[in-house]
């Protein structure tokens, strides 16, 4: 049996990060993840797994701007869970991938890419509605919200 994959490596890491911030800018467009021409949060981190890792491990489905809510199910979560490798917050550093949960109890469905070397030094890129995708810092409020953080899988898996 093979074993587990640990995580991108820190040069890769360092890449998605890179990566990231050239899709500073980009218009925010539901569903779209075409860098220049426009992207939500999760085409956001499409974007930057296609630079950084090649084909997307799967197509998403068609989601609107308030999926998940009414049924409760942890959709972009589960897909987080089939694609990236779970890590805990205090592991995470520059490239890993953090999912939010607008609201307590509610569904996680926010992605943002930590581009600084921890979780306390916070500084991320994520896209959102009425914003072009930006750099901010990862406030207190923003912490709070953190449902779980992730890192890409090393290349070949």
């Amino acid at each position: 049996m093979a074993a587990p994959c640990s995580g991108a490596d820190l040069g890769l890491r360092r890449a998605a990060a890179a990566e990231g911030r050239r899709w500073i800018g980009t218009p925010y467009c539901h569903q779209a993840s075409v860098k220049g021409a426009g992207a939500d949060c999760l085409g956001l981190l499409r974007g930057v797994w296609r630079a950084t890792l090649g084909d997307e491990p799967e197509p998403p489905p068609p989601y609107s701007a308030d999926w998940s809510e009414a049924s409760g199910d942890e959709r972009l979560l589960a897909a987080a869970m089939r694609h990236l490798v779970p890590i805990d917050p205090r592991q995470a550093g520059i490239g890993d991938v953090l999912l939010f949960r607008m609201r307590e109890s509610a569904p996680a469905k926010h992605v943002g890419l930590l581009v600084s070397e921890a979780l306390d030094q916070g500084r991320i890129i994520h896209a959102y509605s009425g914003h072009r995708v930006c750099e901010t810092h990862l406030t207190a409020s923003w912490l709070r919200k953190l449902a779980a953080t992730f890192r890409f899988p090393e290349r070949g898996h």
